[in-house]
């Protein structure tokens, strides 16, 4: 688009703020780009008549912004740039102006509406649940560069930078050190003086790594150890205790100290019969070998720059 003329590119634009004209009634907001088309008054109504119905505004034509809610407003916005049939649509943070519940039903909203006309939706956000409920391909960008690309699920699940699983959603991130491989395509990992099974990521790194688990998949199991008489399992478990516990509804957010120092999260589902957990309690925190995934320590920018000044030399 660089290299083409702004008022003959096929993009078009939904700002944060909506940049609605406040003198213009919603009908005269949607027909604006269409002044500078060759389009015949009659075709003008017909296509802002259309282009407000697909966002459910039919009736709302003779009104001004100042009386329409701020997801109204959002709707006008959308319904301007549609009108235009673009083939690309950029949506910058559309929804950041909005309260929590208008954002969530807009933005199921906004994906039928995308999934019914076609066209490519190019959505930015900071909102991580956002991202991931909107996106069918989904781009994790860190200091102007893209870290990681694919589907909400591969980025969630299978992160590949350390700054993509910490910025996607809530994680646990561990320092440890790869002691060998194990069967089964999987390593041992060393935390403190613990070894644990990791057997997804980067299971053939050597050296220090950085472990990741999602903290619904953390399993949190009464504490034992052999002077209970029976034997223990103590593979991939880990001896811990609650420093904090936060209900949150539907869960319970629990904050641990494990036995090495380091603080896991947890996410224990609120179920009939489901055990309570206060602060102080000790446990054992089961992390599933195949909910660990090793990934590899990343260079500080520092290294970067100092790599970057001794080429130029």
């Amino acid at each position: 688009m660089a290299h083409t003329p702004p008022h003959k590119r096929k993009v078009n634009t939904v700002f944060q703020s909506y940049a609605l004209f406040p003198h213009l009634s919603v009908h005269e907001n949607v027909a604006f780009g269409l002044r500078f088309k060759d389009v015949s008054k009659q075709d003008s109504n017909r296509r802002v008549a259309e282009a407000l119905a697909l966002v459910q505004l039919e009736g709302f034509d003779k009104r001004r912004p100042s009386q329409l809610s701020g997801g109204q407003q959002q709707r006008v916005a959308l319904a301007r740039a549609l009108i235009l049939n673009p083939s690309v649509l950029l949506l910058d943070e559309p929804l950041g102006a909005l309260d929590a519940k208008l954002r969530k039903a807009l933005q199921v909203e906004l994906k039928a509406l995308q999934e019914r006309i076609g066209i490519t939706f190019i959505y930015v956000t900071h909102d991580q649940e956002e991202a991931l409920t909107m996106s069918d391909r989904l781009a994790v960008m860190s200091r102007g560069r893209i870290e990681q690309v694919g589907t909400p699920e591969e980025l969630y699940e299978r992160p590949t930078t350390e700054f993509v699983a910490d910025f996607l959603g809530v994680s646990n991130l561990m320092s440890g050190a790869v002691e060998g491989a194990s069967a089964n395509g999987s390593c041992r990992v060393r935390l403190g003086d613990f070894a644990i099974t990791a057997g997804a990521g980067d299971i053939d790194a050597t050296g220090p790594v950085k472990v990741v688990i999602r903290p619904e998949r953390v399993r949190l199991e009464p504490y034992r150890d052999a002077s209970d008489g029976d034997a223990v399992d103590s593979s991939n478990r880990i001896p811990a205790m609650i420093e904090r516990a936060v209900y949150l509804g539907s869960v319970t957010h629990l904050i641990l100290r494990l036995a090495p120092g380091e603080t896991l999260q947890a996410m224990v589902p609120n179920e009939d019969g489901a055990r309570v957990y206060e602060q102080g309690t000790p446990v054992r925190a089961y992390l599933p070998a195949e909910a660990v995934r090793v990934l590899r320590s990343e260079r500080a920018p520092d290294a970067d720059a100092d790599e970057d000044e001794e080429a130029e030399r």
